[in-house]
């Protein structure tokens, strides 16, 4: 959790010296240091006990000096300084999708516009239309962005969904009196945002749980606290989230854990179905009349429903009883089936790792293969390699591969779509890839739909990244229309990304399952620019999970010769 505190403050003082009219060296070491925090796989608090801070590739002595004072204060004396005289909405406005310092500081400076409804006020009055380089359509894209950011604004990403729930049932398990504790909610279904956080327990006394569930050491406050339930806010990343918990009993513990997982739509269904055979279903079990017939595990429950087991990921009445029913519903992908991971960046371009630290992370989740995807040329901003570098690249990959007995690297680089519809290098470079994935970084509004067309129908092309470009909650994405695309790529046998960074999940789990009908084969990739980042694998997978995916559908769940076949027919137009 410092790891991201520190990436915010720095990212917040790089915002401050921007807003106050610096720019150069000073505020790009700040949002690489904010970058490199937010990537680091290791805990920044252990780095700096040892004293290896400076060792972190983009910690230099002064950036280096600030995390110890941070840590060992809890402030930091640049930050303060740098945000002093600034309204913080000046901050708020910068997290909206297309407002950017330079934009801030002109509205604050010609418009005394200072927070997120006056810039809201001003685009609608027409006075934000009136500065320099605005105008009317930025005025539109900043208003959706607001929005964007309003229908999300008190949820969480699935990170830290998943980072507080684990805090607290690992902090419940301590308690002597607690048998059994899980999360349950929204969270549990893996949903894309989460709101409160749902936790059941069993044990007893009771009480004796609910009074240690309340000197939690994160809390901030106290909501309500009964016998058998309370909810409390927990401090998390600056924020106060709420947690709430439940105790019940033993035979109660499967029905309760199955109605707080909802979702409602599921439960209504699963409720009327269980009185058409004159059962009742609540939170508390199953009975027939006062005589309960199941209740300890989910399992039970099902069974006596005459239902297999519905995966909690399944449970949101979109099939998935009348697939139990006849015994049609599919075997999930898990994360023990998934081999590899083909999308992943190095320090060669934007990464924060180097190739072999990236490959050695892979092999150590057990990956017998892993796709290294540094940028191409036209991303500048991200160190793109030019051609003779990726071939150098290239050159590196068949050296490892020839030493290396338990992991292969492919031959891969994730490619521009240009605005033309062409792609960033020439095929005789392409050619030298055993991957090719194609991807829009610019140009969000210029015929996205018909430049993906273009690279998924380029017989060198295998697999388009993060589809759709959006940021959940912060960037609507491209301009795009995905029907034409899913067949474009069933068409052309082309393979689209399930992107498991937590604030993308592109493609969703919706756009997913449609692609998996189209008879499109998935690949869930975490675009890691760290070793940390590797572990978003966990989300892509929830994603795909959602979307009734099973191991045959995600090309990750391949054998290394199994994949390279597949590459190879894509490539030759061949059945695989």
């Amino acid at each position: 959790m410092k790891n991201q505190e520190l990436a915010r403050l720095f990212t917040r003082i790089a915002d401050a010296l921007e807003l106050k009219g610096e720019t150069g060296f000073r505020v790009l070491a700040y949002r690489k240091a904010a970058r490199t925090l937010t990537d680091l796989g290791a805990d920044i608090e252990t780095v700096n006990r040892e004293g290896k801070l400076q060792e972190v590739p983009g910690i230099g002595e002064g950036i280096a000096k600030k995390i110890h004072e941070y840590l060992s204060t809890g402030r930091m004396r640049k930050y303060d300084e740098a945000v002093a005289g600034l309204p913080p909405g000046l901050f708020e406005m910068l997290d909206i999708q297309g407002v950017g310092p330079k934009t801030v500081k002109q509205l604050y400076e010609k418009l005394e516009v200072k927070t997120p409804a006056q810039l809201k006020q001003a685009i609608e009055n027409g006075r934000f239309a009136g500065l320099p380089g605005m105008g009317e359509k930025k005025g539109e894209n900043i208003l959706r962005g607001i929005k964007t950011g309003e229908s999300t604004a008190d949820r969480m990403y699935l990170d830290e969904a998943f980072e507080l729930a684990m805090a607290v049932t690992d902090y419940l398990r301590q308690c002597r009196a607690v048998r059994q504790v899980a999360h349950g909610g929204s969270l549990r279904r893996g949903r894309e945002t989460i709101g409160d956080i749902d936790i059941l327990a069993t044990g007893r006394p009771a009480a004796k749980i609910i009074e240690h569930f309340g000197r939690h050491p994160k809390i901030r406050s106290v909501i309500g606290a009964g016998d058998t339930k309370s909810s409390v806010l927990l401090a998390s990343r600056g924020k106060a989230r709420q947690v709430d918990l439940r105790v019940v009993a033993d035979a109660e513990y499967g029905a309760a854990l199955q109605y707080f997982t909802g979702s409602k739509d599921h439960n209504v269904a699963l409720r009327a179905l269980a009185q058409k055979q004159e059962l009742k279903l609540s939170e508390y079990g199953l009975f027939r009349g006062k005589k309960g017939v199941a209740g300890r595990t989910e399992r039970e429950v099902y069974s006596k429903l005459g239902l297999p087991y519905i995966e909690p990921e399944l449970r949101e009445n979109r099939g998935e009883l009348e697939a139990a029913a006849a015994r049609e519903l599919p075997t999930l992908v898990g994360p023990k089936e998934i081999k590899c991971d083909l999308h992943v960046h190095t320090s060669a371009s934007d990464g924060s790792a180097g190739f072999e630290e990236m490959v050695e992370a892979c092999r150590l989740r057990g990956y017998t293969h892993v796709a290294i995807t540094d940028h191409s040329v036209s991303a500048g901003y991200a160190g793109g390699l030019s051609a003779d570098a990726l071939l150098r690249h290239c050159d590196r990959v068949d050296e490892f591969n020839s030493r290396s007995p338990d992991i292969k690297v492919l031959k891969s680089s994730e490619v521009d779509i240009k605005t033309n519809g062409s792609l960033d290098y020439p095929d005789k470079v392409l050619e030298q890839l055993d991957l090719v994935i194609a991807s829009i970084h610019q140009g969000f509004k210029k015929d996205a739909t018909k430049r993906m067309c273009a690279a998924l129908s380029n017989p060198l092309v295998h697999l388009i990244a993060h589809p759709t470009g959006r940021i959940i909650g912060r960037r609507e994405g491209y301009d795009i229309d995905l029907e034409p695309v899913i067949a474009c790529a069933a068409k052309n046998r082309k393979m689209l990304e399930i992107n498991a960074f937590y604030g993308r999940l592109d493609l969703n789990d919706v756009w997913a399952r449609r692609a998996m009908q189209a008879g499109v084969r998935l690949a869930i990739n975490t675009d890691a620019h760290a070793p940390g980042d590797l572990g978003w694998m966990r989300y892509g997978v929830l994603v795909a999970r959602r979307a009734w995916l099973t191991g045959a559908d995600v090309v990750n769940c391949a054998s290394y010769a199994g994949l390279t076949k597949l590459l190879a027919a894509i490539r030759t137009g061949s059945p695989a």
